[in-house]
């Protein structure tokens, strides 16, 4: 049986991709805020303390940033609404945005040495 395109839930669908995103979300935010508690106890011991210090919070803070617009486009805005249609693209590009820069930054983290062979002071 062909489907209609109208019959597609737009709105069901955002929601359930924002879930599904806000779900990576807290698995990325978890593995930084267990990178930054072990740089933390680590100290300035650490060969790249000041630049992971500073990486980490960089992706904390586009992660805060992230899921406030995601929650912002997810509370505001009704893609079935035409009306709406323009800003909530616009949003939904800023949240891929900020989705890159902070897949970036994360790489450039996973580059240095987080391992626990660094002996703490």
């Amino acid at each position: 049986m062909a489907s209609n395109s109208s019959d597609f839930g737009h709105n069901k669908y955002a929601t359930k991709k924002t879930i599904t995103q806000g779900l990576l979300d807290i698995a990325l935010l978890t593995a930084n805020v267990s990178q930054l508690k072990f740089l933390l106890e680590v100290g300035e011991s650490h060969p790249y303390y000041v630049l992971l210090l500073t990486l980490l919070a960089v992706s904390l803070a586009l992660q805060l940033l992230r899921s406030c617009v995601n929650v912002v486009l997810g509370a505001l805005y009704d893609i079935a609404e035409e009306t709406q249609q323009k800003t909530a693209a616009v949003l939904n590009n800023v949240v891929l945005g900020l989705g890159v820069v902070t897949t970036v930054v994360n790489a450039i983290i996973s580059a240095f040495d987080m391992s626990e062979t660094v002996v703490p002071q």
